[in-house]
């Protein structure tokens, strides 16, 4: 490919990778901060983190509408237009965030006491929920600024303010967990408020980024007509739903690998943890994708936009050649890192060491499935790809693996075996549905 495409692809793709690294940062210096408080208060944040997830996920799929709507404007030269979408997301996050995060707020102790019967882990985990809840309106408006900063070519900006987010919560963490420099020791609490503030401080920041950056594009100019508002939920709540459903598949998938026993399900921990941190390029590169895309489409070049994914995945498909290496070729040395206790570690790594090596022989594979994915949604394609990925996980995925589990009496490898199965037939049908071009008649 031209060097100037595989320069373009990494200048926008790489202050997203850094961003996010730094979230992955912040998530491991949180989780050892939290760990000194004991055992009850870090499964009490860890329970309360998942359920946050799953509750966010609810509302960040309008960034990639807002992407694909701005990305198209970029690519159409209306430049003075770019950030009408962006109102649009901003607007919604309000909409949308503000009464799901009262009523997530007043059922938290209902959630706990009804998911997790220790009362000490409930005691833990509640509040430190509530604070993260009370951030979900914050946590729509960064991620619609995640989508317009990518969709016009200015991801630095959310490297940016996500570095500084991370480096402000892990000062607060410290701060307000052990109660630091004269402040009141909060324990989990205070890691609740500390994700508090920064996200609130990302989101201000943000704002005043706009405000400075984005007025000739139109932010805070006029609101979206209805029609805009209307495209804006046609596009993103598909995606909506399908980040709902993809965390609440997690859930199912950890009950029914809870049927098989406690050293698969530790292990799984670890897999998923380790799956995700692999596929953070794959999302960083996704994202470039659907920028890219977008504009093009938007400049009337199907044929360059229908290019552009296959380029970025020219450009990055050695990152995830590299990620597999370690999985395929020292596997053992990767599981005894989280496996430390040696009446325990042989055991553990025997159940994960096929798993871990199936996931090394699909990381590159699946790597070009997100950034398929990520253009398919650049393009406005969300419903296909809502209905691709959700009709696979539930329709196929998790009741296979109930399946193999509870009939066949299949154990860790067996489940790995078809989710690995899953995600590349998912990929070919990213990649049939790329090829046939119907997206180019898709209005954004």
């Amino acid at each position: 490919m031209p060097a100037q495409r595989f320069r373009e692809v990494w200048s926008l793709a790489l202050p997203i990778l850094g961003a996010m690294l730094s979230q992955v940062l912040l998530n491991l210096v949180d989780l050892a901060m939290v760990g000194h408080l004991g055992a009850n208060a870090l499964a009490g944040v860890g329970a309360a983190s998942f359920l946050h997830f799953t509750a966010f996920s609810a509302i960040t799929g309008l960034s990639s509408a807002v992407q694909a709507m701005a990305a198209r404007r970029y690519g159409e030269g209306r430049l003075d237009e770019t950030a009408l979408s962006l109102n649009g997301g901003l607007l919604l996050s309000i909409a949308i965030g503000l009464p799901l995060s009262l009523v997530l707020i007043a059922a938290a102790p209902w959630l706990f006491s009804t998911l997790y019967t220790d009362p000490a882990v409930g005691a833990e985990g509640t509040v430190y929920l509530q604070f993260r809840l009370a951030a979900i309106v914050a946590v729509g408006i960064n991620f619609s600024f995640r989508g317009y900063w990518s969709a016009i070519r200015r991801a630095r900006l959310y490297l940016y303010v996500l570095g500084g987010m991370s480096a402000l919560n892990i000062l607060l963490d410290w701060l307000l967990i052990f109660g630091k420099l004269g402040l009141p020791e909060m324990g989990t609490r205070g890691a609740g408020l500390a994700n508090l503030i920064s996200t609130l401080a990302g989101a201000g920041a943000y704002l005043l980024l706009a405000w400075r950056e984005a007025r000739p594009a139109g932010f805070m100019r006029r609101l979206p007509s209805m029609t805009q508002l209307g495209d804006l939920l046609r596009i993103g709540l598909p995606s909506c739903v399908q980040n709902l459903l993809f965390a609440g598949g997690f859930s199912v998938l950890l009950w029914i690998i809870g049927q098989i026993g406690t050293a698969e399900l530790a292990v799984t921990n670890v897999l998923i943890n380790i799956t995700l941190a692999a596929v953070l390029p794959g999302i960083a590169f996704g994202l470039a994708a659907a920028a890219l895309t977008g504009s093009a489409l938007g400049r009337g070049d199907i044929d360059d936009a229908y290019a552009w994914a296959w380029d970025v995945f020219r450009a990055t498909w050695w990152v995830f050649a590299a990620l597999a290496v370690p999985m395929l070729f020292a596997t053992d040395a990767v599981l005894r890192v989280f496996f430390a206790d040696p009446a325990t570690a042989d055991v553990l790594v025997d159940v994960g060491r096929l798993p871990l090596r199936l996931i090394g022989l699909a990381v590159t594979l699946d790597g070009l499935g997100f950034i398929l994915m990520n253009a398919l949604l650049g393009v406005g394609a969300s419903g296909a790809v809502a209905l691709v990925a959700v009709g696979l996980q539930w329709g196929f995925f998790l009741p296979g693996s109930y399946a193999a589990v509870t009939l066949l009496g299949s154990g860790l490898p067996g489940i790995w075996i078809l989710m690995t199965g899953y995600r590349a037939f998912q990929t070919g049908i990213f990649a049939w549905l790329w090829k046939q071009k119907r997206w180019a008649k898709i209005r954004v």
